[in-house]
């Protein structure tokens, strides 16, 4: 299982998440982690409608590309992640990334205890000691990016979320990506289960949005597994756009946290989406 070589962008993400964790366990150990997650509730489970298309809704303070999207200190994050998840989002995805994402885990913890659906850790994570923080947290899922780590630390994120009952998405930029990760889905026989994989259509050179590769790599997708579309998706005419071209899910950031009224545009997506997959 090949793969290539890692983009500065992400290899710089990855050093500074490595960094964290360092700073992490000199403050707690992961056997106390461990012992808190044991006595944690059993994590929400990420259901999907029979519809056949939905949305995970992002909490995203600042981009990289786009800059600020909202105000740490005036974002009400429990109103926010509540209209989200009363819109109809199977699920809210929630930035700890703090250096270029504004993020952190009080966030994460924070949607968590009001949400009804699952919340789902998206951060660079390159060890398993943060999928255990995001279970303490009160996560239901985390997001693992697949280009960025080899195999064997893939292998140990993925198999640490599945041990603590979360589900995992597969984060793929492009064709080897996407065949990576659904070895790595097929090895543990999770289709259709806990393992989601995704396509993020970002070019991780320009940190730009490139939509069309969406529909690009979209046949290269297997069927037996749950697809997202992430990033591109902005209006309910591209839901519409993804949903037709076999994505069961879009994970939407930048156009919820812009927009005025997040929870209509949530409605209006998951209405075009599924109207989508029935034509």
């Amino acid at each position: 299982m090949s793969q290539v070589a890692v983009p500065d962008f992400l290899a710089d993400m990855a050093a500074g998440s490595r960094l964290r964790v360092r700073r992490a366990r000199e403050l707690r150990s992961e056997a106390e982690l461990r012992r808190l997650a044991a006595a944690m509730p059993a994590p929400l489970p990420l259901q999907l409608s029979a519809q056949r298309f939905d949305l995970i809704a992002e909490l995203k303070l600042r981009s990289p590309a786009v800059g600020q999207l909202r105000d740490a200190g005036s974002e009400d994050i429990n109103m926010r992640v509540r209209q989200y998840a009363a819109a109809g989002a199977a699920a809210v995805s929630v930035l700890t990334e703090p250096t270029r994402f504004d993020g952190s885990l009080a966030h994460l913890e924070q949607a968590a205890r009001v949400l009804p659906v699952p919340a789902m850790r998206k951060d660079f994570l390159v060890d398993p000691y943060q999928v255990l923080e995001a279970r303490v947290a009160g996560a239901g899922g985390v997001l693992v990016i697949v280009r960025m780590l080899p195999l064997a630390e893939l292998e140990a994120l993925i198999d640490c979320a599945l041990e603590q009952q979360l589900f995992v998405l597969l984060e793929a930029f492009d064709e080897a990506d996407i065949e990576l990760a659904a070895r790595l889905i097929d090895a543990r026989g999770a289709a259709r289960g806990p393992l989601l994989l995704g396509v993020n259509c970002r070019d991780l050179t320009t940190l730009q949005i490139v939509p069309a590769r969406l529909l690009e790599l979209a046949p290269r997708l297997p069927g037996h597994v749950q697809r997202v579309a992430e990033s591109g998706v902005t209006t309910a005419a591209d839901a519409a756009r993804v949903a037709a071209a076999g994505y069961d899910l879009a994970l939407v950031g930048s156009a919820l946290m812009q927009g005025g009224d997040p929870g209509e545009l949530v409605q209006a997506m998951l209405r075009a989406g599924r109207a989508a997959r029935v034509a």
